[in-house]
């Protein structure tokens, strides 16, 4: 069962493509995207995150700080993030820690019998630490919802 909409975010420190850590704690006072999603390199998940970068003004414009986060590693994300110019960072969960506690891990992925790969899902979470959306998709195929996504930063903005 994924995080559920009032609890606190599961707190994590994850290196970003520029191969800085990243603490999920020391972003209080800001609103969060959390984007997991499987793979780097693949369609879907370029059309989500292509989708992110053509409309980061909107979660700029509610002071919301967004993340990319896959189990792929920094090297991989870094590539990837150049390759696609995108303008918010990119998470590596090579150990898979925050996959884990966000409980968004799939067992086995549905493609090619890969294990320990995220499954694509949205957490919003607020200023004071708290989720206020959840979602993981039913298939890696489906992007999340970023009409609710906008909503519920809009709502606590």
């Amino acid at each position: 069962m994924s995080i559920s909409i009032g609890a606190q975010a599961p707190d994590f420190t994850l290196f970003d493509s520029d191969k800085q850590p990243v603490t999920l704690s020391s972003l209080k006072g800001k609103n969060v995207v959390l984007l997991f999603f499987p793979l780097a390199f693949t369609g879907v998940c370029t059309a989500e995150l292509c989708n992110i970068r053509d409309n980061i003004a909107v979660y700029n414009n509610t002071d919301a700080l967004v993340f990319g986060i896959s189990v792929d590693s920094l090297f991989t994300l870094d590539k990837f993030k150049k390759e696609q110019n995108l303008n918010f960072q990119l998470l590596s969960d090579f150990n898979k820690e925050a996959s884990k506690a966000y409980d968004v891990l799939y067992e086995t992925f549905p493609a090619f019998g890969m294990q320990g790969v995220s499954k694509r899902s949205a957490f919003v979470i607020d200023k004071e630490g708290i989720v206020k959306y959840s979602e993981v998709t039913a298939t890696p195929g489906d992007l999340p919802s970023f009409a609710a996504i906008q909503e519920t930063l809009k709502s606590i903005s």
